[in-house]
């Protein structure tokens, strides 16, 4: 869920500027999954802004005070969270971990790379929700080193309902700066898309692994 509905469009509307999201309904993208998508989501792109960047750390940073006091630890998610998550341990004066998508093959063969004590709790940072596998093969990682996961908190969510059926069946509660519902009002109002654009993604929202562009 979304902790702020104007939160939520100014995230979107900086995602938008710095073209972290790309929208593109005629000509779609091939995700790894195999998926045609008419929407693209890079959010390292915003580490690249130092204004933008400070924007999303700040706002992350003042929810977790809020809604989870102070945790012990922050801990991003490999590779796309660990730049935000960094950020977000600073700004709160905490330690920080990363957790990889296994353990390493060689060296120490670990999956979470940092300091972390039995008992601790941790809230986690991750950059995108798709269906939330890899993030929660993360939560299930930090589960396995006997930490509290307090809960997760993204930058940007797909709002599939494969996602949502996820996170329930793992109890962890996921809350994000920004949506894809508050995406297409964002992307509608500021004439990026199209009305006939809107539909497309709506559509593709709807049930992205059957969409095909027309």
């Amino acid at each position: 869920m979304i902790f702020d509905k104007h939160i939520a469009r100014q995230a979107a509307k900086v995602l938008l500027q710095v073209n972290a999201i790309k929208l593109n309904p005629e000509d779609p993208f091939t995700w790894a999954s195999g998926w045609k998508s008419p929407i693209y989501c890079d959010n390292r792109i915003v580490l690249s802004f130092p204004l933008i960047r400070n924007y999303i750390r700040e706002e992350m940073s003042k929810f977790i005070e809020q809604h989870y006091g102070r945790p012990d630890v922050i801990a991003g998610v490999a590779t796309g969270a660990i730049g935000i998550g960094m950020l977000v341990a600073e700004y709160l004066g905490l330690p920080f971990v990363y957790v990889r998508p296994e353990a390493k093959s060689h060296g120490r063969q670990n999956q979470i790379e940092g300091f972390l004590e039995s008992g601790q709790n941790v809230v986690v940072i991750e950059d995108l929700i798709s269906t939330g596998k890899s993030s929660l093969n993360a939560v299930r990682a930090l589960k396995e080193a006997n930490v509290n996961v307090k809960g997760m908190l993204a930058i940007f969510s797909y709002d599939f309902d494969i996602a949502k059926q996820n996170f329930e069946a793992e109890h962890i509660e996921l809350n994000t700066l920004s949506n894809y519902e508050n995406l297409l009002l964002e992307a509608a109002e500021a004439n990026y898309i199209s009305q006939e654009q809107l539909k497309t993604l709506a559509d593709w929202n709807a049930n992205p692994g059957a969409w095909h562009a027309n």
